[in-house]
């Protein structure tokens, strides 16, 4: 199948870009990386009339500490997340997410905030920004506000952009001393979309115990949230193979996957658990490193 027609635009600026999505709220679409949207598009998933290049924008594909945050540009590629210093000194478990996304191609096009932006729950960035307790910058023509991750995420492909808003970074608090992340994912063959996956961080108390913890799973709710129930019931306790092993199972039990060629629910909830309880114990093991 080849896409309906559409009218291209690429603007130089962020200011054109907001001005033409005032133009064609209804039905314009940002292209950052493409790699979600065009096969949309191609297969009739979903249409747009006015496609808005972003790639000509300069200084969009940052990525930067900045006032005690990890910053990511609009335009930084998973593969730049794969390559920095920066992030796999400070953000393991974004190396973690980045090297399993798709393969070499899509990682080397596909943009982190476009991966964010698109709110597919398959996708495997919202479980690790879940995680970390990241936020959205979007600028549109009244300006711009942050949104936190909590509250970003509203449905299947549905978030708390408005129609003229740009996702423009994402910014992710630094982590304290003796913490560590992990990113865990089951796959049928290497680029799949996940059967389950996990992400997981952990800031350490000084006597072990986890003074902070971050966690959510992958592809199996229709909605990316954060394992509550699993968070509450880890802080304060060791991160042992026990523990550990009871929040990967209270993730499980609070997620609603869906019965598909990947597996049916049981399967999934039990790979979950799987999934869940081997981020957290790598992540506490990066974290006492630390």
């Amino acid at each position: 199948m080849i896409p309906s027609r559409f009218d291209y635009h690429a603007p130089g600026t962020l200011e054109e870009a907001i001005g033409l999505l005032e133009r064609h709220p209804e039905d314009g679409k940002v292209l950052s990386g493409g790699m979600s949207l065009l096969p949309v598009l191609k297969l009739r998933l979903g249409y747009s009339t006015q496609l808005i290049d972003i790639n000509r924008i300069p200084d969009l594909d940052f990525i930067r500490e900045t006032d005690g945050a990890l910053e990511i540009g609009a335009l930084a590629r998973e593969a730049d997340l794969e390559s920095s210093p920066l992030v796999a000194d400070r953000f393991p478990i974004l190396v973690d997410t980045s090297r399993v996304i798709a393969d070499p191609l899509v990682r080397n096009r596909a943009t982190v905030c476009g991966n964010i932006a698109h709110a597919d729950p398959a996708n495997d960035q919202p479980a690790t920004m879940l995680a970390l307790g990241a936020e959205v910058v979007a600028l549109g023509p009244g300006g711009e506000r942050t949104i936190p991750i909590e509250e970003f995420f509203l449905g299947p492909f549905m978030t708390a952009l408005e129609p003229t808003e740009i996702v423009t970074r994402i910014r992710i608090p630094l982590p304290g001393p003796r913490s560590g992340g992990a990113y865990r994912k089951l796959e049928r063959k290497v680029g799949d979309f996940a059967t389950a996956g996990a992400a997981a961080q952990l800031t350490l108390a000084d006597d072990g115990t986890v003074a902070s913890c971050g966690l959510a799973l992958t592809n199996l709710s229709g909605t990316s949230a954060r394992a509550a129930d699993a968070e509450a019931f880890l802080t304060g306790k060791e991160p042992s193979a026990e523990n550990a092993g009871e929040a990967g199972r209270l993730a499980a039990a609070a997620s609603d996957p869906a019965e598909d060629w990947r597996g049916d629910v049981e399967y999934k909830r039990a790979m979950g658990r799987v999934m869940m309880t081997r981020a957290i114990l790598e992540a506490a093991e990066r974290a006492a490193a630390d």
